[in-house]
This record gives C-alpha cells, sequence and structure tokens, in this order.
C-alpha cells in the first residue's frame, strides 16, 4: 500500500519547509534510508530520508517550492498503484489554477516561488499590495535559539551590491546564547542590509533583500517593513509581477540542471555528519565515495586525520574589557552596553527568581571513592574524566530514580520527561551559557567527558549551535575549581532543579579512637517548590549520594 510522506516538523519553530533538492525523481526506487530530499527550515537545511521501501509515486512540488507542517510532501508505494485518493486528500497545497476571489479588498502578491500565484487587479482605485514575510528576496531575521527576541549584527560578510551565492557566509549574528554564522540560502545580488554592525534587528526583522538588482523593488519592500509588512505598488510599475514570472521560470529550469552539489554545502549522510561531530572530524576535509561524492559512514571510519593545528588555529573575535583609568581625587565611571547574551540572562534569571518558589537542600558528600576511582578510569580513559563529569553522571542516573525533578512547571500541569538532558553552566566573556549533554544517562562517563569539553570550548567561542544549548531537564553548576566551597544557584528555566557543585576539601574526622583526614563536596540543589516538594528533592540527593560515594555503582 502506497505510503504518504508530510513534510515534517524538523525545528521547534519550524511552520513551513522549502525544497532545497530533491535526490529522487518520480519512477525512481527507494530504499529505506535513502535521502530523499533537502529540506531548508527556518533554521537549516536538513536531509529526510526514506522510512520505506518501493517507488517513488509523486512529489508534492518541485525545487523551491515552499511545503506547510505536515502537507503532503511525497507518496511513496509499488509501481503503478493508484494513488489518486492520496494525492487527493493529503495534498493541501493552493490550487495552482485557482484565483483569489476579489471583495473589494487589495489582492496580496505572496511568494515568488509559489509558482501560478499572481497579483489581481481590483476595481478601479485599488492597487495591488505585497506581503513581504512571503517574499524570495527578503531575508529576515531568523530566530536562532528558543528565547531569542532580538539580534545584534556582528559583522558583515558581504556589502551592498556584492554577489551572493548560496552557502555563503552573509553575516554573523549575535544572539542572547552564542554569536552565529548566517548562510544565504540563494544565490543573487545583496541589493540591500537592514542594519549596520552592532545594531539590532528584531526577530522577523529585514536583515537584507538579496536578488537581481533590475527585477526587485528595494524601496518597496523598505516601505512595506515600515508600514507593518504591506505595501501598495502602483499599477504602472509591474516590476515585482515580472520579478514572480521569471522567478517561476527560473526556479523552474534551475530544478532540472542543478544537481545538490551546487549548493555551497558538504553533502554527507547524517549518520556521517553525527560521527564526525563526535570524533571531532572537520567533514569538509573529507571526500566522499557516495553516490555523487556523498560522504559516508566508511568515509568517517577511515578517515586519517593529518593534523589538528588548523582547528586550533581558529581564531574568533574578542571584546576587550573596559579597564577603568584611575586618577587620585577625581571621580569617574564607565558605561558597558549590555550584550544580548547579558541582557537575557537578567531577562530570564529574573523571571525564575521572582516567580518560581525556590528552596534550597545542602548535602555533604565523601568524596573518597570518587577520587581513587577517577585516578583509576583516567589510566585508560580515552578522554579525561573531571569530578563535574562524574557529577553529572550521578545526577542523570538518579533522575532515572525520581522522574519528579527531572520535570517542568508548564502553569496549569507538569511536564515529566522521559529523556534525561543535562546542562552544564559555563562562564563565558559576555555572562553564562548552558550547553546540554543530551541523553546523558545513556552515555558512558570518557563519552560525557568528550563531549564537555567540546561543548565548553564552543560554549567560549561562541560557536555553539542551537540544538547544543536547548533542551536542558536538568542543571550542573560547578564552582569548585574556583575555589568556591558552597552557593546556592537560580533555577534555569525550563527546569525545576539546578545542581550547585563546591569544591573538594579535606576535613578532619574521627575514626575509631584515632583521627583521619578525608575529602568532603558540598552541593546545593536549588528546586521549585510548585514541582517538587521538600522530600522528593531530599530523596533524589540521597540516591544521587549513593552514586558518588561509590562509584562503580556507576558503572553498572
Amino acid at each position: 500500500m502506497a505510503e504518504v510522506i508530510l513534510m515534517p516538523r524538523l525545528s521547534d519553530t519550524m511552520t513551513e519547509g522549502v525544497i532545497a533538492a530533491w535526490h529522487k525523481k518520480v519512477g525512481d526506487t527507494v530504499k529505506k534510508g535513502d535521502l530523499l530530499a533537502e529540506i531548508e527550515t527556518d533554521k537549516a537545511t536538513m536531509e529526510l530520508e526514506s522510512y520505506k521501501d518501493g517507488t517513488l509515486l509523486h512529489i508534492g512540488g518541485d525545487k523551491g517550492v515552499k511545503i506547510q507542517v505536515d502537507d503532503l510532501l511525497a507518496i511513496v508505494g509499488k509501481e503503478g498503484e493508484d494513488i489518486s485518493s492520496l494525492v487527493k486528500g493529503g495534498q493541501k497545497l493552493p490550487d495552482k489554477k485557482s484565483e483569489p476571489a476579489v471583495e473589494n479588498k487589495q489582492t496580496t502578491v505572496t511568494n515568488t516561488l509559489e509558482p501560478a500565484t499572481s497579483p489581481q487587479v481590483t476595481s478601479k482605485g485599488q492597487q495591488p499590495t505585497i506581503d513581504i514575510s512571503k517574499m524570495e528576496e527578503v531575508v529576515l531575521m531568523p530566530r536562532l535559539s528558543d528565547t531569542m527576541e532580538e539580534g545584534v549584527i556582528a559583522s558583515w560578510h558581504k556589502n551592498v551590491g556584492d554577489p551572493v551565492k548560496k552557502g555563503e557566509v552573509l553575516a554573523e549574528i549575535e544572539t542572547d546564547k552564542a554569536t552565529m554564522e548566517l548562510e544565504s540560502y540563494k544565490n543573487g545580488t545583496l541589493l540591500h542590509i537592514g542594519a549596520q554592525k552592532g545594531e539590532k534587528i528584531p526577530v522577523n526583522g529585514l536583515l537584507c533583500i538579496i536578488g537581481e538588482k533590475d527585477k526587485v523593488d528595494v524601496g518597496a519592500i523598505v516601505a512595506a517593513v515600515k508600514g507593518g509588512g504591506v505595501v501598495t505598488i502602483p499599477t504602472t510599475q509591474p516590476a515585482q509581477i515580472a520579478a514572480a514570472e521569471s522567478k517561476q521560470t527560473d526556479s523552474t529550469s534551475t530544478a532540472v540542471t542543478n544537481t545538490s552539489s551546487e549548493n555551497g554545502r558538504v553533502k554527507a549522510s547524517p549518520l556521517a555528519k553525527k560521527l564526525a561531530a563526535e570524533k571531532g572530524i572537520d567533514i569538509k576535509a573529507i571526500s566522499g565515495s557516495g553516490d555523487g561524492g556523498r560522504i559516508i559512514k566508511a568515509d568517517i571510519d577511515n578517515f586519517k586525520p593529518v593534523s589538528k593545528s588548523a582547528a586550533a588555529s581558529t581564531t574568533v573575535p574578542t571584546i576587550a574589557a573596559a579597564i577603568p583609568v584611575f586618577t587620585a581625587g577625581q571621580e569617574g565611571h564607565t558605561d558597558i552596553p549590555n550584550s544580548q547574551i547579558r541582557n537575557i540572562i537578567a531577562k530570564r534569571l529574573g523571571e525564575s527568581k521572582f516567580s518560581a518558589p525556590h528552596f534550597y537542600l545542602t548535602m555533604e558528600i565523601n568524596m573518597d571513592n570518587a577520587m581513587a576511582a577517577r585516578a583509576q578510569l583516567n589510566e585508560v580513559s580515552p578522554a579525561k574524566i573531571s569530578f563535574n563529569d562524574m557529577v553529572i553522571k550521578a545526577a542523570a542516573l538518579a533522575l532515572r530514580q525520581h522522574p519528579a525533578v527531572n520535570a517542568s512547571w508548564m502553569g496549569d500541569k507538569i511536564r515529566r520527561y522521559s529523556h534525561i538532558h543535562i546542562g552544564i553552566a559555563v562562564a563565558i566573556e559576555d555572562g553564562l551559557i548552558v550547553p546540554v549533554v543530551r541523553f546523558a544517562d545513556q552515555k558512558t562517563l570518557p563519552q560525557i567527558a568528550a563531549e564537555s569539553k567540546e561543548l565548553a570550548g564552543k560554549a567560549k567561542n561562541k560557536k555553539l549551535q542551537p540544538n547544543e544549548f536547548s533542551g536542558n531537564t536538568f542543571t550542573v553548576s560547578n564552582l569548585g575549581m574556583m575555589d568556591i566551597e558552597e552557593f546556592t544557584a537560580i533555577i534555569n528555566p525550563p527546569d525545576s532543579c539546578i545542581m550547585a557543585v563546591g569544591r573538594i576539601k579535606e576535613i578532619v574526622v574521627k575514626k575509631g579512637e584515632s583521627f583521619a583526614v578525608t575529602n568532603v563536596m558540598k552541593i546545593t540543589l536549588s528546586c521549585d517548590h510548585r514541582s517538587v516538594d521538600g522530600a522528593v528533592g531530599a530523596a533524589f540527593l540521597q540516591t544521587f549520594k549513593k552514586y558518588v560515594e561509590n562509584p562503580i555503582t556507576m558503572l553498572l
């Protein structure tokens, strides 16, 4: 029986996807795991693999076409199978032959990627309008993190008038959590930029315009932005209409002639990308042996790095700290503008502290066995294991037994997670960021150690990707390495708890008839009393303590 494949939701904010490339055409044989298409979302271009064997019988749109989430993307089944009912029942794309009804209103020129859409001339005195949010030439500020409200232009890699190719870096955007590169998703000329270096643009604000100089009315688009996104275009200037028609023709021919190797991105299977990331391999340095030069798992397994100096030589722009000049008998001050990260820290932690009723549980843990076990493990471990790695592993295993702690307060309900993602608070120049070790309970100590080190390095260099600093269900904040003996931490939303870890110190204790020195560490659990009760938090800490004081139990 034929199987309908709908456009998946590939990110938390995705509402539609653009077909970047088809790797199969109608009539081709498809096997489970074969790459079907590449989909451009609001955050990245992602590969879509087939989840069944069969023949590709139908596609929901050609290259460049937008498809809404849960609309018909493709149909896979047996060759010759009747799919007419599935196409009619599963396709929600607008009828290409239909025209918008005229009800004494201004009509809209929609996205030029939607083939048969053209502005309608309404009754006398009315003029066509454009919706800039649906124009192919318009690039809006993307939401690059789950809490992002605006972005700051850290730098432009292109100037107005420069040619731009798909996949080239347009700009670096400073969000509330990291500085990220923004790549162009199309070819053309950079016709307009929405802000200069250092200026802010709200999410969905005009970032830039890319297109053909003679076919895009930049002034009308900018006016549309200032006017709320819709602007009237005189009927005597049909430049936008011509652009829409020519774009449709161009996209059709391009879909036939171009291949996915021409889109400026590395062709690699999702598994290959995952393995390369885990091994710290620059996937761009690998030659693919798959179809069309696609990088596959075997290429990663067989890759032998020549040198790590290239990776080590990566430089990141730093912001010089403002050092005040002290003059005897003279007053003065220095105002330091808040970074995006500092602003969001102030906002989110302020909300957390004053909306979540915090309570605190402190426990002292004997670290003698943990210290001995760590020394033994590091003799054979491929990655150096820290005490913080042991804390992460112990916390993850304790969360398995106490799911009420692995939860979020959702207002009208408490959400308990079946997965365990541990956030690690990392201090950076601009404040604090929390990269996430995903499925920490399922990883070994060496895996946690390697991943934590990689994430911390990316955090300090502002190179974290959105999936690397979101999705936490529990957070660990460790100031022990800074000789802090004990502290309390503010809960990191949406978590219900955060664990503050202090330093390991020697104390004298009585053992039998004599005295001896032992090593202890204090930890404090901050809990949201709306979702976690005192007894629940205390029981969690007891389980956590058993794991840390008997590290061998973490290896079972």
